[in-house]
């Protein structure tokens, strides 16, 4: 077995043993939350905050990557928009939904451990740049066309309203904080003393396996509950479309071998549940969101190994 394969076997084991400690109630109930709120509460912070303390972004190419994947979650969202409304019969409200979960990538729970396991810190370093903005750029996004699309016709869209919710969403984030917090402190110059520094790396690297667990065992308390061709078409074109979009724009925006491969692997992500959350805060698509989620994750076990054998073959 190549060290390629057992790495991407690892990673989703790893889910799996989470799914099936929770599902079969060896975990008691609830048990799966707890550990992604630990997850993403304070063990993924603190990773990110020494991932962007101590990174070298040089050579990483922040625009083109930036780009290069931005462009392509504008294509994937409007195939998943246009999925929902015209090809489903849902609302516009739905379709947000449908957008999201076909262009929203699990890049922290699943992407970091993922990448660390393939591509090591510099894997990781090159992942930072994308989470960085990922998740304002999405929020910010849902919430504008949720607006936009649930006002009466004719009257405008309310700015104030959106921003505040935006604020309100992104930066009570734990993921930002920690970012924020890397970025401060490396501007300061200064190094963490001793105690600070065995906190930190404790608390870090632990985040990767504890994610992964905790992915896996949350999954459990979703399922697929009904929009099964629909979900699968909004899995199609996140776990297809979404990666083979951004190999094209690698290539053309001239990313370096690694950041393209990153790029690529970080597209053939499955949805994350931050799909879910969006849904259920705007009261529309929640089963829909629930069973795609759940859906391309399983599918991702398989579709993730070949979407990097394929940018390890052209990116060298």
């Amino acid at each position: 077995m190549s060290p390629l394969t057992e790495t991407v076997l690892f990673v989703f084991d790893l889910v799996a043993l989470g799914y099936v400690a929770a599902l079969s109630g060896y975990l008691k109930a609830g048990s799966g939350e707890v550990l992604a709120q630990f997850a993403v509460g304070i063990a993924m912070p603190v990773l990110l905050f020494r991932t962007m303390a101590k990174v070298d972004f040089h050579g990483a190419a922040p625009w083109s990557l930036w780009g290069a994947y931005f462009s392509t979650i504008a294509i994937a969202w409007t195939v998943g928009h246009l999925v929902t409304t015209r090809l489903f019969g849902r609302d516009a409200r739905a379709g947000v939904v449908g957008g999201v979960s076909s262009s929203f990538s699990n890049l922290v729970l699943l992407g970091i451990p993922f990448m660390s396991g393939i591509f090591g810190q510099h894997g990781v370093d090159i992942l930072s740049l994308l989470v960085s903005v990922h998740l304002p750029v999405m929020m910010m996004a849902s919430v504008i066309l949720f607006e936009s699309f649930s006002r009466v016709e004719g009257q405008p869209m309310d700015v104030v309203k959106v921003l505040r919710a935006f604020l309100r969403k992104v930066f009570v984030n734990p993921l930002i904080i920690g970012i924020l917090a890397g970025l401060v402190w490396r501007m300061t110059g200064l190094e963490l003393p001793g105690l600070g520094t065995r906190l930190v790396d404790v608390l870090a690297n632990i985040a990767g396996p504890v994610a992964l667990f905790a992915m896996g065992a949350e999954l459990s308390g979703f399922g697929i509950s009904g929009n099964l061709r629909a979900a699968l078409s909004l899995s199609v074109a996140k776990l297809m479309l979404m990666p083979a979009v951004v190999l094209l724009f690698a290539l053309a925006f001239g990313l370096p071998p690694l950041t393209a491969k990153v790029a690529v692997v970080a597209a053939s992500m499955p949805a994350g549940v931050n799909s879910y959350l969006i849904a259920t805060q705007f009261g529309t698509g929640q089963a829909l969101a629930s069973s795609q989620m759940t859906l391309s994750t399983v599918l991702a076990a398989f579709t993730t190994g070949i979407w990097l054998m394929i940018a390890t073959s052209v990116f060298g």
